[in-house]
Order: structure tokens, then C-alpha cells, then sequence
């Protein structure tokens, strides 16, 4: 059964509804290891150009009528800015991050407790996961990538806590570490994909679930085109992916370019920084 709309939907019919997100200040970000193929701690990062570049993004969303929490930077978690990785958010339920690498551990209680203290309910996995990196919600199901971070033992136990379909899908290149690194929902009911980055058995699944999904090209997935965010209307999408922009256009969509080019150096774009808080 397709999840996506049986016609091309017109400019005037697309809507929007106010979202809530959490964001993280890169007050300390650099690059100072590698975990991704984007990360050269040799070519490091300008850390004042990259508040610089998120501030914008975080502009983009108050304008457009969206609520933008923070969380406190934390000294020595320069990925910390990537605040999607920190847990998945359905219906006031928090299911917790488990982070794959070492480097990065610390980020997962940080959230945890930022939800905990606004007394959402929350669990913490058992099995290895990176939030919203690997989870995608869109109205009926939800979208979970494996082959990199997070292991496919915790699509159930998220299926279990959130009481939501869990989708899987295997990434299977490196660059593509993240499902939100090749994939971003449109709306609730459709998404956009690069389609080299899963598995032939994902990919044949993605066909079947959403034949009229927006498909991007290798120039479009290599700026982290694909690590985009929809409200339904508008997207907020990095400005180098020009193809995706106009067909996004065509499709009838607002779109927000933004510029966040130093955090790419860590493989991080806009969706990266933004947790929905659903």
C-alpha cells in the first residue's frame, strides 16, 4: 500500500502547522576526530562561522512560525550541535539515543535528562541508536535506518515503546551513515530519497511505499541535500543542492536554502541540528 498521495498536490493546497524543535548552540563545536567520512580533524572547523551558520537556521524556523528550544552545549561534545542524534520524539514519548561511538556517548543522558526534567516520558534503549538520525516519522509509519549506528535490534524496541510502525531500511554507504543523511519525509505522507545510498531490498521497499517520491540525484545527496526539514510547506535545505531545490519547487513547495557548510564538515546539515519534538 503506497504511503504517498495519489496526485501531485498544487502549490495553494500545501499546508504547514507550527512545530516545536530542539536545537544545541555548536558553542564548542570543531572537528577533532573522525567518525564519518566527512570528518578531517586536519581541515578542523571554524567554530565562530559555524554558530554563525546555525543562528541563521534557527532564525529560519522563528520566521516561519516554529518554536525552537535549546539544550546546553556541553565543553568537550563538539557534535553535540547535531541535537537530532539525541533521541526520537512521538506523542510526548522520548525514546533515548545509545550512541555507536565513544566520542559521542555523553550526548545520549544529556537529552534524557532535558526531557525528563519537562516530564516527558522517556526510556532509555537497550540497544544501540542515533535518534532521529536513524528515524524518520511521517503519519503512519515510521522510517529506520540500519548498516551504521543503529542496530536493527532497536527498531522493536522503539516499535514497542512508540506503538508506531517501524519501517526497516539499510544504508549501505558510509556517507550515508544516517537514514536522514539520504532521506527526508515531505510530509506525512511522502518523502524524498537518494536512491544508491540502501540496500536493492530498501530500495525496492521505498518504490513500493512512496512511487511518487521526490528521487535526488549524487550531486543533490553529496552537499547533504537529503539532510533536510519539511513542515509540509516549506523545506529548509542546504543551498548547494540545486537540482532538489527546483524540483522541490516544481512540486510546489516553499524552499529555505540555508548555508551550513562548516558543519558539514562533520556531516551535519540542517536536519542534523533540528529534533522535532512532536
Amino acid at each position: 500500500m503506497s504511503l504517498a498521495p495519489s496526485a501531485e498536490i498544487s502549490h495553494s493546497d500545501r499546508t504547514s502547522t507550527a512545530r516545536h524543535y530542539l536545537m544545541c548552540r555548536p558553542e564548542f563545536f570543531t572537528v577533532s576526530y573522525s567518525i564519518n567520512p566527512w570528518m578531517d580533524p586536519a581541515e578542523g572547523a571554524d567554530t565562530a562561522r559555524a554558530v554563525r551558520q546555525w543562528e541563521s537556521l534557527r532564525r529560519a524556523y522563528e520566521s516561519l512560525g516554529h518554536r525552537v528550544s535549546l539544550i546546553d552545549p556541553i565543553e568537550g561534545l563538539p557534535d553535540m550541535v547535531f541535537a537530532a542524534n539525541g533521541a526520537l520524539v512521538v506523542e510526548g514519548r522520548v525514546y533515548g539515543a545509545k550512541f555507536a561511538h565513544a566520542e559521542r556517548a555523553a550526548e545520549a543522558p544529556a537529552h534524557l535528562d532535558w526531557f525528563d526534567r519537562r516530564g516527558y516520558e522517556t526510556l532509555a534503549p537497550s540497544f544501540t541508536n542515533e535518534g532521529e538520525g536513524d528515524y524518520l516519522t511521517l503519519d503512519d509509519v515510521i522510517l529506520a535506518g540500519t548498516g551504521f549506528r543503529t542496530d536493527v535490534a532497536s527498531h522493536m524496541e522503539a516499535q514497542e515503546f512508540l506503538g508506531r510502525p517501524v519501517v526497516t531500511l539499510r544504508l549501505v554507504d558510509p556517507r550515508f551513515y544516517h537514514l536522514d543523511t539520504a532521506l527526508f519525509p515531505l510530509d506525512g505522507r511522502n518523502v524524498a530519497y537518494y536512491p544508491e545510498a540502501f540496500s536493492a531490498g530498501s530500495l525496492r521497499v521505498l518504490r513500493r511505499l512512496f512511487p511518487d517520491a521526490v528521487i535526488a540525484s549524487a550531486a543533490d545527496a553529496e552537499v547533504l541535500g537529503l539532510n533536510a526539514v519539511s513542515d509540509g510547506r516549506n523545506v529548509i535545505v542546504n543551498a548547494e543542492a540545486a537540482g532538489l531545490i527546483l524540483e522541490l519547487k516544481r512540486r510546489g513547495f516553499e524552499v529555505v536554502p540555508v548555508d551550513l557548510s562548516e558543519l558539514r564538515k562533520a556531516g551535519g546539515g540542517p536536519k542534523c541540528c533540528t529534533l522535532e519534538i512532536r
